[in-house]
């Protein structure tokens, strides 16, 4: 068997999928959800409902705020309690609904699940034009669900001069402990192909690939056969390696294209989504469902479960009550380290991983030039040095040496033997130079 990946870098950490081949379960409805308004990347939604107000599950509750944004939609009906500060993973203030439901809420929203079935018949699906599709999407505030939550409609919306010829399906699933999208496929793959073929008729393209690890090859199959009379849409089988599902780095794995430095992955005529985006896009467009939960992995080093799970619920509630060292919001290579699961669920939330191997580093000692780092970066980037600036704060020099082309997929410190946080260290000095960057173009604009 013929398996794609990307020529540079790579690491193979321990998959520790040990949730996979575990069921979807699906969690019942909180009486009480904390929406964000920031749960994408852009510009913050704005709330368009007040305390007091009674809402229908699925109803919007905030507008997207710009183009690059998102609607956010309620899970439950009940009443808005207050629009108030909520507090994220890392603690930072951000604006959110409170939405609380009653015993008639929970009844109401209990049939409407029961009778959830198709809006729209196939005739009038087959009748959509690429900007109805969109438009679909963008109503029903769809986001990248691999955990970069960048809106779908954008990706769908190339800039002028720009076009598509490939419409490529993330689901690698490359992370270590995460199985959601592996259990997504196995148990919903028609559903995602109807979803990864109206993202083809959106997008305007006659060809779609699906590009799945060979160490999911129940999903392989699943997914397989779903597609077998689909036309345009390719199953590909991908090598196991990370960071596998890094948007350039499938890009070339499966057209064998490189992202120029500094360009979107339009440029080399891709557009990239993911599975779980892919079965949200089917969703919406013929069961008329916005985004209300999404299905994430609860990783405890014990235990592992995949569950569907309502937006805006306390992620404290999935812990049941087990004690924890450290929490990570994601998988161990790219997630972020949690402060506390008193925190709601939000679109990107993809993962709970609660195992204590995790939870500690081993002392940091000197860089001992092995570079090691350099021969893992999957972007070819000298990750020693990039740090090393960004420790000694020397920011034009960082931006020299490319650290904006930098994925942050963590492989650099997964390799190094001393230990050194290079990763971290790269993470400030991205941001200080991607802001400064951003402050000349609008300059520039001005």
């Amino acid at each position: 068997m013929n398996l794609h990946t990307f020529k540079i870098g790579g690491v193979h950490p321990a998959e520790n999928k040990i949730a996979a081949g575990k069921p979807i379960e699906t969690l019942p409805l909180p009486t009480e959800v904390v929406l964000p308004v920031a749960q994408h990347i852009g510009a913050p939604a704005k709330p368009i409902v007040q305390k007091g107000d009674h809402v229908k599950r699925g109803d919007r509750v905030a507008e997207a705020g710009g183009f690059v944004s998102a609607h956010i939609h309620t899970p439950i009906s009940g009443t808005v309690v207050k629009i108030d500060v909520a507090r994220t993973p890392q603690g930072m203030p951000v604006e959110a609904i409170y939405i609380k439901s009653d015993e008639a809420d929970r009844q109401a929203d209990a049939e409407a699940i029961a009778n959830l079935k198709p809006v729209r018949k196939d005739s009038e699906i087959a009748a959509l034009e690429p900007k109805d599709i969109i438009g679909l999407i963008k109503d029903a505030g769809i986001v990248g669900l691999g955990g970069a939550t960048f809106p779908t409609h954008v990706k769908l919306s190339p800039p002028p001069g720009s076009k598509a010829d490939v419409v490529i399906i993330n689901a690698a699933e490359c992370e270590p402990c995460l199985s959601c999208d592996d259990m997504l496929m196995r148990e919903h793959a028609p559903e995602i192909v109807k979803g990864v073929q109206l993202l083809m008729r959106a997008a305007g393209v006659s060809r779609g690939i699906i590009a799945i690890e060979n160490n999911k090859p129940e999903a392989i199959e699943a997914m397989t056969k779903a597609s077998a009379n689909a036309a345009g849409i390719e199953v590909m089988t991908m090598k196991v390696k990370y960071p596998q599902g890094g948007e350039k780095q499938l890009i070339e794995a499966t057209i064998g294209k490189e992202v120029p430095s500094g360009a979107l992955p339009i440029a080399t005529g891709a557009i990239v989504q993911n599975v779980a985006t892919a079965y949200a896009v089917y969703r919406a467009v013929y069961l008329g469902e916005p985004i209300l939960d999404r299905v994430l992995t609860i990783h405890d080093g014990n235990e592992g479960r995949n569950l569907r799970v309502a937006l805006g619920t306390i992620l404290s509630t999935l812990a049941q009550g087990k004690e924890y060292e450290k929490i990570i919001l994601g998988g161990p290579m790219m997630g972020r380290t949690a402060s506390t699961l008193e925190t709601p669920m939000i679109k990107g939330t993809s993962g709970i991983l609660l195992d204590s191997r995790y939870a500690h580093r081993r002392p940091t000692e000197p860089c001992i030039k092995c570079a090691a780092c350099v021969n893992v970066c999957p972007m070819g980037l000298e990750p020693f040095l990039i740090s090393t600036l960004s420790r000694l704060k020397q920011w034009d020099d960082a931006e020299q040496e490319k650290i904006a082309n930098c994925i942050e997929c963590g492989s650099c410190s997964y390799i190094c033997p001393a230990s050194r946080p290079l990763l971290d260290h790269i993470r400030v000095g991205k941001g200080k130079v991607m802001a400064a960057m951003r402050a000349r173009a609008a300059a520039a604009k001005s």
